[in-house]
């Protein structure tokens, strides 16, 4: 039988409840931000001196006397706990066993009737089967609780040693009679169970009927198994089985262990004390605690179980009963209060629980109960079990024991350790010197409870597996005293009477004592004060008091509050300085945290009504810190400084300067990161303390380090990288920045823009060296194909330029971007930077340009199959091949095969002038010009002298060439050279033409003056080239200070004359002329490509509109109908009708149609603005084609050009109409216009053209009277506004007199400055055209008088006052800058536009 052991104890009030409430796991409460405030409650003084007071010094207990009164307590805890009782059985008095009448033998009669029954056999296999379950059975591997009976395992093994042999199973498997084994069976039960008893005892007979059964049971779970299903072939012998089970069991139908006892009765029995320490768990806390092995705790206990009786721990109470009543300074008296109430209040508490523990002293010794008098009886009731202790300590401290499972005196409230009185360090041993009246109490207990305190503390301390987790924890965790040393301190209190307040402030005091000693850590010593000051959870009787005195000082007892002011003042030095010594430490790489101090002195000293310091102190102390915080940031600087700087100069790098920089930034960061949400600690900010300190000093070396670095790679002849400096300004700015905001009112110690200045020129300088090769490379790569991403659709706009556009440009951008992403901080410099840039990339562009544009001009001047046929022909055959064209009048123009990579090249133009345009609003070009401006003296802009002038001349047309071709024509071309036979410029070549116009525009720049020569050039398919003329000017930046355009006719040495437009820009340092100048590029590239497109459709548009088809138009061929007109000349004839409108429109259907073909082709490469710009262009020189077929070109000369006849303007105004029409393009269904913009349509010579039909038929005298008028409104506007005149003629050279005569002036010419973006070109373009409408112009009044031969007198006279106009202008501008010469400091100097 076993022994259950109940335990029964009565539990007291719940003021005194289980001190494993006390110090348990105590969690850290989350980090509360309160501002501390001093509100600091001095005590009354000479309070602390009161007389019958008790003195607040500290008694000096020994640990073997600490030791002794522990170990009384703990062995009473043992003596007063509830007695364990125990079952014991008593046997009832044997009963007779009836045995029954029938045998085995008898009942196995029934499988002998059915002896030779089939079905009564076992079947084939079930020996192997049974002998598997025996051995289970054996092995104790049958699950049914029958079979696990030592006794039936017994019989079972007997059985199975028979069953084995190999004769019992051969004749078994012969047989196969169940009967057999079943009397096999039972013979061994019988000799197994009858083993060992005597004659008389015949017990064992029911046993072997059971086991029997059991084995027959057996049987038929074997025949039952599932998978063999023997059952359903042997249902009788299944049957048979059952009954004879049955019968077995007929007088113990439960074969399973049987666990009451029927044959006897249980009682109880108090189980008596043992007196031995294992049994006695608080004196093994006690033997722990000081390190008492337990033999001496065993022979202690022996030694002094005699005097440590129940009965002494009840005289003990008595005894303070009546010293409590009598008001006795050995205990706790009126004195040791500093309120009366506040001693009543405790005095009227302690006698209730007096009460409770003399009733507990009573109910475990009933007999100590006959002298005893209860004053109070209990008020709570006893409980009726007692559990066994746990190590593990898992609830949180104050729910670590239930009421009703705690011994009697087992307090509901944390361990209170701050209520002893204090002992005077002078008072002896009590055992020594004076007779104490209690056994159990010491004599000083606040004393001997403060040192057990510790001890019981360092204790559990040393060991790990009491606590679960300690020091390096986390302090959410952090337990502080083990649950078995947390009750032995809660019996410590209760015996001794430690009030409540002493109780706590004695723990804050070891606390404190402990960690000033190193013991415990801050998160240890945190945890006990956010214990100490949570209030006990309302609900539980007493708490509430004690929560009330917990608030309420005023009912300590004055030693308790001395002593809590002592230990806040302690702590605060102590944790000041710990604060201290781990702030400064701040800088390193790990450093510890400061927040738990932090915490700690905000949340639980400051606030304190008890502390007393004031804020003079703290400042003192932030004082400190920040010095000791500059202190340490200098040691890091100085470490960094020899970490990342060589000693050796000469192995100094930027490299170096740079990791500097970055090891102060990381630890910048790393203290900004660290101190984010509370950058202040007590006053002193770590981030500001480094970097006021370290970024000073920094600046300083950083300037001495590059300075010496520069000069030390000056000496050696070499450069450091440009990355290298780039890399280091990218930094230094970094903690400029940084300085900045640090140090508002400091300055950095250097400039270092100025220092590093010279890395962005060298940038700049390497930028333009290789620009030409970044442009080379590109274009080399290009193939020039539109970049579509799926095959076989329609590329858009965006598509239809190459690669080579994209990646000069993506050069261009990464090179700004460059300096862009310094973010350079000097506007100057800046703005110079970008001025430099701005250079180079106009040198890129014009050198893109003029590749492209060689490209383009072998595409379009490649050779048909006809002219590479005509090339292999010999001399011979080239004239009779001449001879037969002339003879078959061949006129017919084929349409030119336009190569798909001359559009892209075109659209790469168009596409550079949109990217340039969008890097120079990146730039912020107009503020570049406003920075440089700002920042230079005027003097030095009035003093400044242009060095580089650019003349830009534009070759406009020609007059009167000679004939150098059999045909009567020239194919001419125009070459400008200088006078040592330089090509500077070439036109293109106009075919077959004695008066050609080329438009085309050059730029030649120079120093000073220049001689061009002008040589006019015929082409041949075949054979040299033909020289036509030549001619020449002098280029003097002198005679162009007005920076006017003129026009020049120069004559040809030969014959003829050559129309020249000349101006004049000073070329400047200036981003503004730089971009212009790249944008003026492109524009010339963009407009000499296109006419060169437009030139291979201009032949035929002068083969569709001219005199030869107005002549077929007008004069119909010979038809029957006119041969019989004239032969009935006698009859009246009607006039003949002119062409119809259809007639006239079928005239232009070949060119519609040459048109449509072309542009086809080219919309399927030409982007949406080149296809206008070709459009404008081809309309452009329809306008020109129109205008020739009018009238002549203008000159002072007759032309030989007969006017038209008024069908004949008739039909070309008619063509004029259509053709404006077919290029406006407008959809008949939505109106839209889809072709060139009205507005473009619309240039002035279209107006120009038009008001040809007002003049053209009008009298000559008419149109010299309305020429005069409109030279008279001329001449007056130039009167008023004399900037505008030209200067002088005569600017011939080479000395040919007379060789070339002034035409007129010109409105001004297009400036570099007006074409440095889209939109300033755009302005210009409207400006211009608003100019050319609102000015009457009679140069068509003086074209069409050419015409006249009665006109020529007139035109030489206006002739030559345009000549006199122009020299008066000239003389005026001569005077000007003699005046100007005479004023000293301007002398010489050309104004600057």
């Amino acid at each position: 039988s076993t022994d259950e052991q109940t335990l029964s104890a009565p539990t007291f009030g719940e003021s005194e409840k289980a001190l494993g409430n006390v110090l348990g796991v105590m969690f850290t409460s989350s980090n509360r931000e309160r501002s501390y405030s001093h509100h600091i409650d001095s005590l009354r003084d000479g309070v602390l001196s009161r007389k019958g007071s008790r003195s607040t010094g500290k008694r000096q207990v020994a640990p073997n006397e600490a030791y002794s009164y522990a170990l009384r307590v703990a062995f009473l805890v043992y003596l007063l706990q509830p007695r364990a009782k125990r079952k014991q059985h008593v046997a009832a008095p044997a009963k007779p066993i009836q045995r029954s009448s029938t045998s085995v033998q008898d009942l196995m009669k029934d499988f002998n009737v059915l002896r030779d029954s089939k079905s009564t056999r076992f079947p084939h296999g079930f020996m192997a089967e049974l002998e598997k379950r025996l051995t289970g059975v054996m092995m104790g591997r049958e699950r049914r609780q029958e079979y696990q009976d030592a006794a039936v395992k017994r019989s079972f093994a007997a059985y199975l040693n028979v069953f084995i042999e190999p004769g019992f199973k051969k004749r078994m498997e012969k047989d196969r009679r169940v009967e057999e084994l079943v009397l096999i069976f039972y013979s061994n039960a019988t000799k197994v169970l009858q083993a060992g008893k005597g004659p008389s005892d015949d017990s064992w007979r029911l046993m072997v009927d059971r086991h029997v059964a059991l084995f027959v049971r057996l049987l038929g779970l074997v025949l039952k198994d599932q998978e063999k299903e023997w059952s359903r072939d042997r249902p009788e012998l299944t049957s048979r089985l059952a009954t004879l089970e049955t019968k077995l069991l007929a007088h113990d139908e439960d074969l399973a262990p049987d666990s009451s006892y029927t044959n006897g009765s249980m009682i109880e029995v108090v189980v008596p004390l043992s007196y031995e320490i294992k049994d006695m768990p608080l004196v093994q806390v006690v033997g722990r605690v000081f390190a008492i092995d337990p033999a001496q705790l065993q022979s202690d206990i022996n030694a002094n179980k005699s005097i440590w009786t129940e009965e002494a721990a009840l005289e003990d109470l008595k005894k303070y009963q009546k010293l409590l009543t009598v008001n006795s300074r050995k205990v706790l008296n009126s004195d040791d209060f500093d309120l009366e109430e506040a001693y009543e209040t405790w005095k009227k508490a302690e006698a209730p629980e007096l009460s409770q523990m003399i009733l507990a002293i009573v109910q475990s010794n009933p007999q100590l109960a006959k002298g005893t008098k209860l004053g109070h009886q209990p008020q709570s009731s006893i409980s009726s079990a007692r559990p066994s202790r746990s190590d593990s300590y898992s609830e949180t401290a104050r729910n670590v024991l239930d009421p009703k499972e705690e011994s009697s005196y087992v307090i509901d409230q944390p361990v209170d350790m701050s209520t002893m009185s204090p002992v005077s360090e002078n008072q002896t041993p009590f055992f020594e010197n004076e007779e104490h009246p209690f056994v159990f109490v010491p004599p000083e207990p606040r004393a001997f409870y403060r040192a057990i305190l510790s001890h019981a503390l360092s204790s559990d301390f040393r060991d790990d597996t009491l606590l679960g987790s300690h020091e390096g924890t986390d302090p959410s965790a952090v337990k502080l005293l083990s649950p078995q040393s947390t009750e032995l301190l809660n019996e410590l209190c209760l015996r001794w009477r430690v009030p409540y307040s002493s109780r706590l402030v004695l723990f804050l005091d070891v606390c404190r004592e402990k960690f000033i000693d190193r013991a415990i850590s801050v998160d240890t010593l945190l945890a006990a004060f956010e214990y100490v000051r949570t209030p006990l959870p309302e609900g539980r009787k007493g708490n509430s008091i004690k929560n009330a005195m917990l608030l309420d000082r005023s009912k300590w007892t004055i030693g308790d509050i001395a002593l809590n002011q002592q230990i806040l003042i302690s702590l605060n030095d102590a944790l000041l300085r710990d604060l201290y010594d781990t702030a400064v430490r701040c800088y390193e790489p790990k450093p510890p945290s400061v927040g738990i101090l932090v915490h700690f002195l905000e949340t639980y000293i400051f606030p304190d009504p008890s502390f007393t310091r004031t804020s003079r102190d703290l400042e003192i102390f932030t004082e400190q810190l920040r010095q000791g915080l500059r202190d340490r940031a200098r040691i890091a600087y100085q470490t960094f400084m020899e970490k990342n700087v060589p000693s050796d100069q000469e192995q100094w790098e930027f490299f170096n300067v740079i990791e500097l920089g970055k090891s102060i930034m990381n630890l910048g960061q790393r203290i900004q990161k660290r101190y984010r949400k509370n950058p202040e600690i007590m006053g002193a900010n770590p981030l500001n303390e480094l970097l006021s300190t370290i970024l000073p000093l920094f600046a300083e070396d950083a300037r001495e380090l590059v300075s010496r670095i520069l000069e030390i790679a000056k000496s050696r002849d070499e450069e450091v990288p440009v990355d290298n400096g780039f890399d280091l300004y990218k930094e230094l700015v970094e903690i400029r920045l940084i300085h900045g905001d640090a140090l508002p009112g400091v300055p950095f110690a250097f400039n270092i823009e100025d220092l590093l200045a010279g890395f962005v020129w060298r940038w700049i300088q390497l930028t333009d060296e290789s620009i030409k090769g970044w442009v080379e490379g590109a274009v080399k790569q290009d193939e020039f194909k539109v970049r579509t991403k799926i095959p076989d659709q329609v590329p858009t706009d965006e598509e239809r330029h190459s690669v080579s556009v994209i990646d000069i440009f993506t050069s261009f951008n990464e090179t700004i971007s460059r300096i862009l992403k310094l973010n350079w901080d000097n506007d100057l410099h800046y703005a110079k930077f970008m001025t430099a840039l701005a250079r180079t990339v106009g040198n890129g562009l014009a050198y893109y340009c003029e590749l492209i544009e060689q490209k383009f001009i072998r595409e379009m001047d490649r050779l048909t199959p006809e002219q590479e046929a005509a090339v292999m022909q010999t001399r011979q055959e080239r004239w009779m091949q001449m001879a037969k064209d002339a003879w078959s009048n061949k006129d017919k123009i084929e349409p030119f095969q336009f190569l798909p990579e001359s559009f892209v090249k075109l659209n790469n133009i168009e596409f550079s002038m949109r990217q340039l345009d969008r890097l120079e609003k990146e730039v912020n070009v107009d503020a570049c010009v406003e920075v440089i401006a700002r920042n230079t003296p005027p003097l030095m802009v009035r003093q400044r002298k242009t060095a580089n002038y650019v003349f830009t001349i534009k070759i406009v047309e020609a007059e009167d060439l000679k004939a150098c071709d059999i045909n009567g024509l020239s194919d001419p071309y125009v070459v400008l050279g200088d006078e040592y036979q330089k090509r500077l410029a070439k036109t293109r070549i106009i075919h077959a033409s004695l008066n050609p116009r080329w438009d085309e525009t050059f730029d030649i720049t120079t120093q000073g003056p220049l001689n061009i020569v002008a040589t006019v050039w015929d082409w041949d398919q075949l054979g040299e080239h033909d020289c036509v003329g030549r001619t020449s000017i002098k280029l003097d930046p002198s005679h162009f200070s007005d920076f006017m355009p003129r026009e020049y006719w120069l004559d040809l040495d030969t014959q003829g004359r050559l129309l020249l437009r000349v101006s004049m820009e000073g070329e400047r340092d200036d981003i503004q002329f730089y971009f212009g100048k790249a944008f003026r590029t492109l524009k010339r590239t963009e407009r000499d490509m296109t006419r060169t497109i437009t030139d291979k459709l201009s032949a035929y548009i002068n083969y569709c509109l001219s005199r030869r088809v107005l002549k077929s138009l007008i004069n119909k061929p010979l038809s029957i109908s006119t041969v019989s007109s004239y032969f009935n000349r006698s009859r009246p004839q009607q006039p003949a009708a002119g062409p119809t409108p259809a007639d006239v429109a079928n005239t232009l259907k070949p060119l519609f149609t040459y048109f449509d073909d072309n542009f086809a082709i080219m919309n399927q490469t030409l982007t949406g603005e080149a296809m206008i710009m070709v459009m404008a262009r081809l309309w452009k020189e329809v306008l020109v084609t129109i205008e020739s077929l009018v009238v002549p070109p203008l000159s002072d000369k007759p032309s030989q050009q007969k006017p038209l006849s008024q069908q004949e303007l008739d039909i070309v105004f008619k063509w004029l109409d259509l053709l404006y029409d077919f290029f406006h393009a407008v959809d008949e269904e939505t109106g839209q216009a889809n072709g060139v913009p009205m507005d473009v349509l619309r240039s002035p010579k279209y107006f120009d053209i038009k008001t040809l039909n007002f003049f053209y038929f009008e009298p000559t005298e008419s149109l010299i009277r309305e020429s005069e008028r409109m030279a008279s409104v001329t001449a007056a506007r130039q009167q008023s506004n004399r900037n505008r005149l030209s200067a002088p003629a005569g600017l011939s050279s080479f000395g040919i007199p007379g060789a070339g005569s002034l035409i007129g002036t010109h409105r001004k010419a297009k400036s570099i400055m007006l074409s440095r973006n889209l939109g300033t070109m755009k302005k210009a373009k409207e400006e211009k055209r608003k100019e050319a409408q609102a000015e009457p112009s009679d140069d068509m009044i003086l074209r069409i008088l050419r015409m006249r031969p009665e006109a020529q007198r007139y035109l030489r006279d206006r002739s030559r006052q345009k000549e006199r106009l122009a020299a008066a202008a000239a003389a005026e501008m001569i005077v000007k800058q003699s005046i100007m010469a005479g004023g000293g400091r301007m002398a010489g100097s050309l104004p600057r536009r």
